[in-house]
């Protein structure tokens, strides 16, 4: 970002604030000329109970340049979820985001990930998405082929051990197939007619998890170590047409994995 004065924005024009993202998971707002009655900068969990308690609230210090700054540290815990940003009651508008440090990310295979990203909501103002999962399944490459979907990732905080299976759940069904793999790595690959019968007659969305071990808990598969905060509409798969339905993997918009299957 440029150490140059910020031009002040117009009367009455909403906030806005410049982010910078780090690999560890921190995140530091520079506000763009204005006036704060309340020097801080206020991160409000979107569907929360809007207590003061549930707010994560970042000082702003003067940064030169027109500039307010609040940090984000890694080591302050961010629930999982929306996070609205704030000042002084204003919803604070998105201005540049620099998210180079997460591309790529890998974090220590031994503990849990939290992943941040800042991002802009549908209507305007700046976002927060938090993820913490702890251990993680983090999707990697999904191979497509005749009639059946192969998923690689990698598994944080945990290890496979025997009995290791991938899980597609749609309610209290559960189907699973073996999964595989070594050093954090694991693999599996679910055939399509594994989860098709009876009869497709409305589109389903079967939710992929990894368990681990046969005496573990179960793990949601999902993407959040890079920059795109929501993959439900920017990564599609091709689609396989079974005996009666369509396939194809695809993620939600809280980049959880799922194969849907249509009619």
């Amino acid at each position: 970002m440029s150490d140059a004065t910020a031009p002040a924005p117009a009367p009455g024009a909403p906030p806005r604030a410049d982010c910078v993202a780090d690999s560890a998971g921190g995140i530091t707002f520079d506000v763009v000329a204005v006036q704060a009655a309340q020097p801080v900068l206020v991160l409000r969990p979107r569907g929360g109970s809007g207590a003061p308690a549930d707010e994560a609230r970042l000082p702003l210090t003067p940064a030169g340049g027109g500039h307010l700054r609040a940090v984000l540290p890694s080591s302050m815990e961010l629930a999982e979820g929306r996070w609205d940003v704030y000042l002084d009651g204003r919803a604070v508008e998105p201005g540049i985001r620099d998210l180079r440090a997460l591309v790529d990310r890998v974090p220590d295979e031994e503990g849990g990930v939290a992943a941040r990203v800042p991002y802009p909501t549908a209507d305007g103002r700046l976002a927060v998405r938090s993820w913490l999962r702890a251990p993680h399944a983090e999707a990697g490459d999904i191979l497509t082929g005749e009639g059946a979907c192969t998923v690689e990732g990698t598994l944080y905080g945990a290890r496979l051990g025997a009995g290791a299976v991938a899980e597609a759940r749609l309610g209290g069904t559960v189907r699973e197939v073996p999964a595989d793999g070594e050093k954090g790595a694991f693999s599996f690959t679910l055939a399509y007619d594994v989860l098709a019968g009876p009869p497709v007659a409305a589109e389903q969305l079967w939710e992929l998890w990894l368990r681990p071990a046969a005496d573990a808990e179960p793990v949601r598969i999902s993407r959040v170590l890079d920059d795109v905060w929501d993959r439900k509409n920017l990564f599609v798969y091709p689609a396989h047409q079974g005996e009666g339905y369509r396939a194809a993997p695809c993620y939600t918009a809280d980049n959880d994995l799922c194969v849907r299957l249509a009619p």
